[in-house]
């Protein structure tokens, strides 16, 4: 069994940076629904398809009201950089800090690829309850198709 937060219990409340130099964490989402994403690396060819799958759909959440977020351990230029250069329509927050929201849910974690390990980000998306609550969770999420399927999950929560 698992320390880690799970459907049903409160999403940690943990603060991220922005792009522009604010801050953003799950209780500015409170009374409303919330997609946070978390991917691996800006402007990997995964990642970009997440994140412009989620722009290409940011109306229909803003319709549902629900608020959307991408979350990677880029740095808050790195994020600016994707954003331009993609287009995207999406927030975005850095979770670079040790003991960040990732590692409290447990999706920084460690990974081996060729035989060398390496921390990284679990691919994974949250659906957040107005209440502040985890209603859903995608693991190890296989990208095409993931923004669709999480609108429709949005809107019948």
């Amino acid at each position: 069994m698992s320390d880690f937060p799970a459907q049903g219990d409160a999403m940690p409340d943990i603060t991220m940076e922005t792009p522009e130099g604010g801050s953003v964490r799950a209780a500015d989402f409170k009374g409303r629904k919330a997609v946070l994403f978390f991917y691996p690396k800006d402007n990997t060819p995964g990642c970009t398809t997440e994140a412009k799958d989620f722009s290409a759909l940011k109306v229909e959440f803003d319709k549902a009201g629900v608020a959307l977020l991408g979350i990677s351990k880029d740095s808050p230029q790195k994020h600016r950089n994707f954003i331009a250069k993609h287009a995207l329509t999406v927030d975005l927050a850095t979770d670079a800090e040790e003991g960040g929201l990732s590692d409290a849910l447990g999706i920084w974690t460690e990974k081996s690829m060729y035989g060398k390990t390496y921390r990284g980000m679990v691919r994974t998306t949250y659906l957040i309850g107005a209440d502040g609550r985890i209603e859903r969770v995608w693991n190890r999420v296989k990208v095409k198709g993931h923004a669709e399927d999480v609108l429709a999950a949005a809107r019948e929560a």
